[in-house]
This record gives C-alpha cells, sequence and structure tokens, in this order.
C-alpha cells in the first residue's frame, strides 16, 4: 500500500479514536483529541504532497482524500458537542446552517453527476485552516467567540463557492480551485492548477 493511502487511513482511523476519548473519557482527553487533530491536518497536507512527487494522485486517491477529511472533521464537531454540549447549543443555528450547505454540495453534485463532489478548492482550504483554530478554542479553552464565527463565515463563503463549481462545471472533475477556475474550464481555457490544490 502506498504512502498517501495510509496517510488517508490514518486519518480516517483518528475519527473513531477521537469520538471514543470525547465519549468514554471526557474533559481530561482534550489535549489528546487536539495533538491527534494536529496530526491529521498533518497527514492530509502530506498525502496530497506525497502523491504529487510520487505521481500517483489519482480521482480514486482524491475522492478518498475527500470523504476522509468529511469525516474526520465531523468527528471532531461530534467530540466538541460531547465534551461541551451547551456551547454547541448555543450555536445551534450556525452549526446547522453549515451542515445544510454541506449536504447540499453533495445533493447538487449527485444529481449533476452522478458522482460526491471532490473540489478541493482554495476557499475549502481556508476553511480548514478556521476549522483548526475553532475547534481548538472549543475543545481546548471551552471558548467559541471569533474563531468560531470566522469559522462559520468561512464556512458559508467556502460552500458557496463550491456549489457555483458543481453549477459551472459542464462535467465532474476533481481539484477545480474555484468557480472562476470552473467557468475556465467550462470555456475550455487552460490554466495551471496550483499544487496547494493537492494537499
Amino acid at each position: 500500500m502506498n504512502t498517501p493511502i495510509l496517510l488517508i487511513f490514518f486519518r480516517l482511523l483518528l475519527a473513531p479514536i477521537i469520538l471514543s476519548l470525547a465519549y468514554f473519557f471526557g474533559e481530561s482527553t482534550k489535549s489528546i483529541i487536539i495533538i491527534l487533530m494536529y496530526l491529521g491536518l498533518l497527514s492530509d497536507i502530506l498525502d496530497g504532497i506525497i502523491a504529487r512527487k510520487q505521481n500517483i494522485s489519482s480521482e480514486k486517491l482524491r475522492r478518498m482524500d475527500s470523504q476522509t477529511d468529511m469525516i474526520f472533521w465531523f468527528s471532531l464537531g461530534i467530540s466538541t458537542w460531547i465534551l461541551n454540549p451547551t456551547l454547541i447549543s448555543n450555536h445551534y443555528i450556525a452549526i446547522w446552517s453549515i451542515l445544510i450547505m454541506e449536504l447540499s454540495c453533495y445533493i447538487i453534485s449527485i444529481l449533476k453527476f452522478k458522482k460526491e463532489t471532490c473540489t478541493h478548492a482554495f476557499l475549502s482550504k481556508l476553511w480548514g485552516i478556521t476549522l483548526l483554530i475553532a475547534f481548538t478554542s472549543l475543545i481546548g479553552y471551552n471558548h467559541a467567540g471569533l474563531p468560531f464565527t470566522l469559522a462559520i463565515v468561512m464556512g458559508l463563503v467556502s460552500h458557496i463557492d463550491v456549489i457555483l463549481i458543481i453549477l459551472i462545471l459542464p462535467k465532474w472533475t476533481h481539484d477545480v480551485p474555484s468557480a472562476y477556475h470552473a467557468y475556465l474550464i467550462r470555456k475550455g481555457i487552460h490554466f495551471k492548477r496550483n499544487e496547494y490544490l493537492n494537499g
């Protein structure tokens, strides 16, 4: 099995571990969960870099990476709720808005292309960074505040971008940097895809 796939499976394995730590051991595992979260992000960065260097990046690998990302971040969201249900309940409208947007991306993509979305867009990358900061604040310090607000705003913006990408693309493809680049693809205009999108 190649290294990128091992890194993806590592991140996938972290999801049930994080959930188990939060559910069975609670507050005492917060530091461990945060460390695992950062290790998961590191694996996400490395699998793309290594796949690109080894020239083995493929549609199957990118789709696997994308779905694993969703499971990984979702496990952190559930764990945050387990550890601090009141804090999450106080922001349920914002959280449900993100969940509905995420579901919408999948529904629209499946209806149009019969495949799940796998854009790895630039704004989605930025959203991942704000999620990291928000979960660090939520889990580590029981604080929502600006980090949480920023993650919600960035999440809504990035999902709108993904929906536009799906609607604009003439056929399914992976690794589309933005809605503007989807427009270029639709018009048959060549562009160089930035390497950071392979992460």
